[in-house]
């Protein structure tokens, strides 16, 4: 075994891998990479060398086939994803490739997101069957806690920010500078390799209404309210935590429903259909594990919203280029035919 060293959002780790076995294959470094770091194999996004390049990942075929060597490092991203408009623009570090564009390895342009399928999309209303009974919702200690959909506007990660922490999602811009800013007080952290693109550039990409939002911008939004960020992954039931960092944070959390392409918000209510002015959005952490019971019902809230295929798997979902026409299959898909075509917009049939 030797040793790789992995940057990625949360911080820099070291993993051991196996380069003298043939039978240690990529998908085992993305195993170890995901016991490191949180990141789900299928929305890691790996790069190495100076400048660092995107490594083409084939889980199946042997480690040897990136080319690592032993003590070499790895930057990690996360591809979360957003919203589902088809003409939006994908800032370098969040989903399908969103922000941080999986398909462009060495290319600086950008992807549009796929369209929205109403069939999975999680950003969709609740079938008409389920009108009469208002929103998606839990029971829980205190009241229910309600799925708060917002618009597909490419801005869904920033309406549910702004809806939590300022109770309107008409200050989604704001929030937009809130990460702007927050890039540029810490150009240490949020440096090229990271971003995926010269910090100022990134500033400027973010701050436009057609940009998704992913990781980075979780994890300079909780810093700056001073209170975790949890994400629910509703096709999986996985938690992802963004802490608020140095600053200790105010002991608060609150909670944000992910499709897959899309962000929603969850907050309690008394009743299921109460105005929003009778909402809670922040919570206070009671357990620093998944026991804590916000976050039990934001999982069982999570398992209603998939038992009705409320998700996209951004892996396997059908693409279309939009620039030949071309028919796709998932990420891997449109990221060999960026490479061979360089062909940057998609969109989802």
């Amino acid at each position: 075994m030797a040793p790789v060293r992995l940057r990625h959002p949360k911080g820099v780790s070291t993993i051991q891998v196996a380069f003298d076995r043939d039978d240690f294959t990529v998908q085992d470094l993305q195993q170890e990479i995901y016991t490191a770091t949180d990141i789900l194999p299928s929305r890691q996004i790996l790069k190495s060398g100076y400048p660092p390049r995107a490594l083409t990942i084939v889980p199946e075929l042997p480690l040897n086939s990136l080319g690592l060597q032993s003590g070499e490092q790895i930057i990690v991203n996360e591809a979360p994803g957003s919203s589902s408009s088809p003409a939006s623009t994908f800032p370098p570090a969040a989903a399908f490739s969103p922000p941080v564009s999986q398909a462009r390895p060495s290319s600086s342009a950008t992807l549009s997101p796929p369209r929205s399928n109403p069939s999975t999309s999680a950003s969709r209303e609740p079938p008409a069957s389920d009108a009469a009974s208002g929103p998606d919702h839990v029971e829980t200690d205190g009241g229910v806690l309600v799925h708060r959909v917002v618009p597909d506007d490419n801005s869904c990660l920033f309406s549910s920010v702004a809806l939590v922490f300022e109770q309107s999602i008409t200050k989604a811009p704001e929030m937009r500078k809130i990460v702007a800013e927050g890039i540029k007080k810490d150009p240490e952290t949020y440096n090229e390799a990271i971003l995926g693109m010269p910090p100022a550039q990134y500033q400027a990409t973010i701050l436009k209404p057609s940009t998704w939002g992913g990781a980075i911008e979780l994890g300079i939004l909780a810093a700056h309210y001073r209170a975790e960020i949890s994400s629910i992954d509703v096709e999986t039931g996985r938690i992802d935590h963004f802490s608020p960092g140095e600053s200790g944070g105010s002991g608060m959390r609150c909670i944000l429903i992910y499709s897959g392409i899309h962000y929603d918000a969850a907050s309690l209510a008394p009743m299921a259909d109460a105005p929003g002015e009778w909402h809670q959005t922040l919570f206070p952490v009671i357990s620093s594990d998944d026991s804590d019971p916000i976050l039990v019902a934001a999982k069982k809230l999570a398992d209603i919203l998939r038992s009705k295929k409320a998700f996209t798997n951004t892996s396997t979902f059908d693409l279309k280029c939009e620039d030949c026409g071309q028919g796709l299959k998932g990420e891997k898909g449109a990221r060999a035919h960026a490479e061979a075509t360089g062909h940057v917009r998609f969109g989802e049939y």
